[in-house]
């Protein structure tokens, strides 16, 4: 039986690891969890998976939820609930969930209790790889990619070694608005916005997909993870999201994982490696009836924010951490319709131009440059 900890329980990977544990009551068990101010969520997920620990984001909502179960459930709220739930010390495993930079310092604070994790908050290694890297190696942490693309890069090199790697490349659905020009993106809304063709996401992650930073973010993610220099990480468009990632040698071969585009499919090779279970509720991968793969090669021009995702980790240090908080600032003013869909690009764009790196960042120093960043964008 392995004991999950789940940062960020109501989002939606977060839902999709439960489904796992529920698909596997004799593998898994709910140890404790958090969540945001999804409250009604938050209950179900309670009442079916009884946690020890229980983490939300206000105080208010941790006095509801505590008064309506037993005394011996713990419930906490804010930052100091999110490192209790990322601590969890009879945990076996932490999967961290959340969305955005708020996932760092719980997730360094887990490294520093020797727990495992499951990352699919691919801010924390945008913003701080260098930092949780470092820490994870220290510590003897295992860090396991929970995205469709790096679980793809992981099993791609399980039992290969890294000296022989020519390069990765990364696939990439192309989003809701991969088939239009940039001057058809002018007034697009957000629910045209939110029409991913392939996946089932939370609207912040599909609004990246469509801007193609998700993929950027990706990017910066896979260059952490694999310690591979961004020379010798390149994205190719493949609409059908069948190829999630693929690694090319240096003898010429290129190894590929294929499967449906659904996230359990990671996110269980995550809680079980080096092990696989067998998925009884999954569909299975018919590449006749698909009959068709499509590869185009990558426009950078028409996906900005990509190759600002590139020029930032090329110049590293402090640089990726003010890219996500002026994409995570812009992305929640285009949700409120407060800025169109082509802003975004402008804003991240006049965040990074006007900034001087700071080439190895601290915690305190990458957390007042998030908080800078966004301030500075709200503020206009």
């Amino acid at each position: 039986m392995k004991k999950i900890s789940l940062m960020g329980a109501t989002g939606s990977i977060g839902m999709q690891t439960l489904d796992i544990i529920r698909e596997h009551p004799d593998k898994f068990q709910l140890v404790a969890m958090s969540a945001g101010r999804n409250i009604e969520d938050t209950r179900k997920i309670i009442n079916e998976f009884r946690p020890k620990l229980v983490s939300v984001q206000s105080e208010e909502d941790a006095i509801k939820i505590k008064s309506e179960n037993t005394s011996s459930m713990i419930v906490l709220f804010g930052e100091e609930g999110l490192v209790e739930v990322a601590c969890q010390h009879d945990a076996d495993i932490i999967v961290n969930a959340v969305l955005g930079s708020v996932g760092l310092y719980p997730t360094l604070q887990a490294i520093e209790a020797g727990k495992d994790i499951a990352i699919a908050n691919k801010e924390t290694l945008v913003i701080a790889g260098h930092l949780v890297m470092k820490a994870a190696r220290e510590k003897g942490v295992s860090i396991l990619p929970v995205d469709s693309e790096h679980s793809a890069i992981f099993q791609c090199l399980q039992g290969e070694s890294e000296k022989n790697i020519e390069k990765l490349i990364i696939t990439a659905s192309g989003g809701s608005f991969r088939d239009r020009t940039r001057e058809d993106l002018l007034g697009v809304t957000v629910e045209e916005a939110l029409n991913h063709p392939n996946w089932s996401m939370g609207a912040k992650i599909t609004i990246d997909s469509a801007t193609m930073m998700n993929k950027g973010l990706e990017v910066l993610e896979a260059h952490w993870l694999f310690d591979i220099p961004f020379d010798k990480i390149n994205v190719l468009l493949h609409r059908e999201s069948i190829i999630h990632s693929m690694v090319e040698f240096h003898d010429s071969s290129v190894m590929a994982q294929l499967g449906t585009p659904d996230m359990r499919v990671p996110i269980q090779y995550a809680l079980t490696f080096p092990d696989r279970f067998p998925r009884k509720q999954m569909s299975k991968l018919n590449l006749a009836d698909i009959g068709t793969l499509h590869f185009e090669k990558m426009d950078y021009e028409r996906f900005r924010c990509l190759a600002f995702a590139f020029e930032s980790g090329k110049i590293g240090g402090s640089m990726p951490t003010v890219l996500n908080a002026a994409n995570e600032a812009a992305v929640d003013l285009f949700l409120k319709g407060k800025i169109t869909f082509l802003e975004i690009e402008d804003i991240i764009e006049k965040s990074i131009s006007k900034h001087n790196t700071i080439k190895n960042p601290s915690l305190d120093t990458i957390r007042q440059l998030d908080h800078e960043t966004r301030s500075s964008i709200y503020s206009l």
